[in-house]
C-alpha cells in the first residue's frame, strides 16, 4: 500500500495552534516557521503581542532544538523580528538562532544589544553573536574597518560591562582576533585563578589558531573544575596540540565519567591524531552499545582520516614491468629525500 503524500500545514493553522493556550504547541509545526515568505512573517507580526510570553519564550527554545538537530532549517526572519522583543528570554533565543547568520547588516544592531540591553544573558548573547563576524573579517570576507569597528566595541564591552559573564563572552569573541592586544587579554583571563574566566581563556585559545598556547592548554586538561578541564579539551584538539595527545588517550583509557568530556576528547584526538589514536577510537567503536555514541565515534574516525590524508590501501598501488620502471622509482625517491634535505636546510637558516 503507498502512502499518502504529505499534506502541507497551513500557516493559518501554525497561527490558530500558537494562540490555542489550551493545547500544547505541535512540534509538527515548527518547521513552518523556517525560511518565512514575507507574507506569512507580517501575519506572524500581527498576532505575535497575543501570545502569551512563555509560550513565546518555549517556541524559541524550540526553534533552537530544532536548528540543531536539522541543518537544514533556517529561522532567521523569525528572529531578526524578535530580536525586538519586550522579552529579553525570547531576545536571547533570537540571538542564539542567529549565530550562523552572516549578515553585516545585523551587526550595528548586535553591537547597540550588547552594550545597551537591560538584561545581562541578552548582552551576552550579543557579545557571543559578533564572534562570527571577528572570524569573517580575520579571513578578509569582511572590510577591515567593520573588523576594527567590531573589535573595538567588544574591547570596549570587555572593560567597561558591569556584568563579569557579558565580559568574558566578549573575550572570547575576542579569541578570533590577532589584534596585538588580545594575547595580553587572554593570559590575564588565564591568570585569574578564577574557573570561570580560566574558562573563557581556553575557550579564546581554542579559537585563536595559535600554537603557542599548547602548553597552557596541556596544564589544564586535569583541572578539577568541569568547565576548564572541558575548554581544554576542546581547546587542545583546535590547536592540534600534540602534548595533548597521550593524555587524552589516557583519560579515554582510565574511562571519563561525564559524557560531554569524553566526546569531546574523542573529537579532539581526532584532529590531533599521530600515533595510537586510530586504534583507540576503534577499540571504543568496538565496545559502545551506544548508537548514538556508535554514530560519534564513526564521524571523529572519518574526521582523523580527513585530517591525516588517508588514502584507501591499494589506491596506489601498481606492478612494476621491468628493471626500467624500479630505477624510475628509485630516482623520485632520491629527488624527495634531496627535497626534504633542503626543506631542512631552509627552516635550520630561518630559524
Amino acid at each position: 500500500m503507498s502512502k499518502k503524500p504529505h499534506k502541507q500545514v497551513s500557516f493559518d493553522q501554525v497561527l490558530a495552534a500558537l494562540l490555542d493556550t489550551n493545547q500544547p504547541f505541535p512540534a509538527r509545526f515548527l518547521h513552518r516557521f523556517s525560511d518565512l515568505s514575507p507574507e506569512d512573517l507580517e501575519r506572524l507580526k500581527k498576532v505575535w503581542g497575543q501570545v502569551p510570553v512563555e509560550r513565546r519564550v518555549a517556541l524559541m527554545e524550540d526553534l533552537e532544538m530544532l536548528a540543531e538537530a536539522d541543518t537544514l532549517v533556517s529561522f532567521d526572519e523569525l528572529s531578526k523580528f524578535a530580536l525586538d522583543d519586550e522579552e529579553p528570554r525570547v531576545r536571547a533565543g533570537a540571538l542564539s538562532l542567529l549565530w550562523e547568520c552572516q549578515d553585516p547588516h545585523l551587526i550595528n544592531k548586535f553591537i547597540q544589544m550588547m552594550e545597551e540591553d537591560n538584561d545581562e544573558i541578552v548582552r551576552a548573547q550579543a557579545a557571543s553573536t559578533l564572534a562570527q563576524f571577528v572570524y569573517m573579517g580575520e579571513v578578509e570576507e569582511l572590510p577591515e574597518a567593520t573588523l576594527h569597528m567590531v573589535e573595538d566595541h567588544l574591547l570596549s564591552t570587555l572593560s567597561r560591562d558591569r556584568s563579569a559573564l557579558v565580559q568574558r563572552r566578549a573575550l572570547e569573541a575576542l579569541g578570533f582576533s590577532s589584534r596585538q592586544e588580545v594575547p595580553t587579554l587572554i593570559l590575564r583571563a588565564y591568570t585569574s585563578n578564577d574557573p570561570a574566566w580560566i574558562a573563557s581563556a581556553l575557550f579564546a585559545m581554542g579559537r585563536s589558531a595559535d600554537p603557542a598556547w599548547g602548553q597552557h592548554v596541556v596544564r589544564m586538561l586535569d583541572h578539577p573544575d568541569f568547565d576548564v578541564q572541558l575548554e581544554a579539551v576542546r581547546a587542545a584538539g583546535e590547536l592540534e596540540v600534540e602534548e595533548a595527545r597521550e593524555p587524552l588517550l589516557n583519560m579515554l583509557e582510565e574511562g571519563i565519567e561525564d559524557e560531554e568530556v569524553r566526546m569531546a576528547a574523542i573529537w579532539s584526538l581526532s584532529q590531533i591524531g599521530g600515533e595510537g589514536v586510530q586504534q583507540a577510537l576503534e577499540r571504543l567503536l568496538a565496545e559502545t552499545e551506544d548508537d548514538d555514541e556508535a554514530a560519534f565515534i564513526e564521524d571523529a574516525l572519518d574526521n582523523l582520516s580527513f585530517n591525516e590524508g588517508v588514502m584507501p590501501f591499494g589506491m596506489f598501488e601498481f606492478e612494476i614491468q621491468d628493471e626500467k620502471d624500479l630505477d624510475h622509482i628509485i630516482d623520485l625517491e632520491s629527488e624527495t629525500d634531496d627535497e626534504e634535505d633542503l626543506d631542512e636546510d631552509m627552516l635550520a637558516r630561518l630559524n
